[in-house]
């Protein structure tokens, strides 16, 4: 039977992983609108196959430097945190693709000051970052909230499949209950990154995906289109 704190934590968790939070990840589409625009996903198998490779740019790069600011600021470590903030900045290669992260990571830093629930070494680490995007905020509130870090790396991962699955739904689109079925399919991709974003060395870490780019850099121009990026 889980106990009190284990309780606490998952009700934590649930909460900053809510897609009803509102910092407006619903407004982004991380590429996805341009692919299903082309045509490269138009039904639940090519959706699968879509969220599935474009986590392992995820896997490579995002949930490792997500696992190392979990640690930094756990620790209070500001200048590691200051690294990892600025490098994930500096490799968001489309102008969408930074502004979503640095949109979102805004409005979530903003709602951990106005909750009150960080202290103050926190707080100072997060008001001393020239920008905040939204890996360092994620951390920032799972920390502040007491979240253990593997379980606050499993709630940031799923945050991001729920809002593609969420996008195929809307725009491919599919049924209800085909996007729960994609949903669940992707359950063990989501384990596999969580373990491998532990254990991955910084020399390993790589967000090289130009054809997600480029999806990105044509998604800005693109004549019809409800999302953000």
């Amino acid at each position: 039977m889980a106990s009190e704190k284990q309780n606490i934590e998952l009700l934590r968790l649930l909460h900053l992983a809510s897609p009803s939070l509102p910092i407006g990840a619903y407004s982004y589409s991380q590429g996805l609108e341009a692919a299903i625009e082309i045509g490269d996903v138009i039904d639940e198998k090519t959706a699968q196959t879509w969220i599935a490779e474009s986590l392992s740019i995820v896997a490579d790069f995002e949930a490792p430097i997500f696992w190392r600011l979990l640690q930094a600021l756990s620790n209070r470590d500001e200048q590691t945190v200051t690294h990892w903030t600025e490098r994930f900045i500096a490799a968001r290669d489309t102008n969408e693709f930074r502004a979503e992260t640095i949109q979102m990571g805004y409005s979530l830093n903003k709602l951990v000051l106005d909750l009150k629930i960080a202290d103050d070494s926190l707080q100072e680490i997060m008001a001393n970052q020239a920008e905040v995007p939204l890996p360092t905020a994620f951390a920032y509130a799972a920390i502040a909230l007491e979240i253990s870090h593997e379980t606050a790396l499993l709630g940031f991962l799923f945050s991001i499949v729920e809002n593609q699955v969420l996008v195929c739904v809307k725009s491919v689109p599919l049924g209800q209950v085909s996007g729960q079925r994609l949903l669940l399919s992707l359950h063990p991709k989501i384990e596999a990154i969580a373990h491998l974003a532990q254990h991955l060395a910084d020399d390993k870490l790589s967000n090289w995906a130009p054809g997600l780019s480029i999806l990105s850099m044509q998604h800005e121009t693109q004549y019809s289109r409800i999302y953000r990026s």
